[in-house]
């Protein structure tokens, strides 16, 4: 079973247009956001349409994923879950 990060959120099918400023503007009014991080492709630079989002306590980033999850942002329909730790031993490849 994957173990959770702290505070850190996983933001999924955002626009491939969405900023990094944007991302963290997004979830700012739910508390302080240590940092908001943008998936890009290491060939293209091209933001891959997810995220993550890293909150200071606990509180805030279930207020923020309680909000969030489900909204449309530039036309998209995001969904927000708590990131789990995917280290070598816990993925699955068939």
């Amino acid at each position: 079973m994957a173990k959770r990060l702290g505070f850190q959120l996983f933001v999924s099918k955002l626009s491939f247009y969405t900023t990094h400023q944007e991302l963290k503007s997004l979830f700012s009014p739910f508390g302080v956001v240590k940092e908001a991080k943008l998936i890009r492709d290491p060939r293209t630079q091209r933001p891959k349409g997810f995220g993550f989002v890293t909150f200071e306590t606990e509180t805030e980033a279930h207020k923020a994923l309680k909000v969030m999850n489900g909204r449309i942002v530039r036309g998209r329909l995001i969904f927000v879950e708590f990131a789990n730790d995917r280290s070598p031993e816990n993925d699955t490849k068939c």
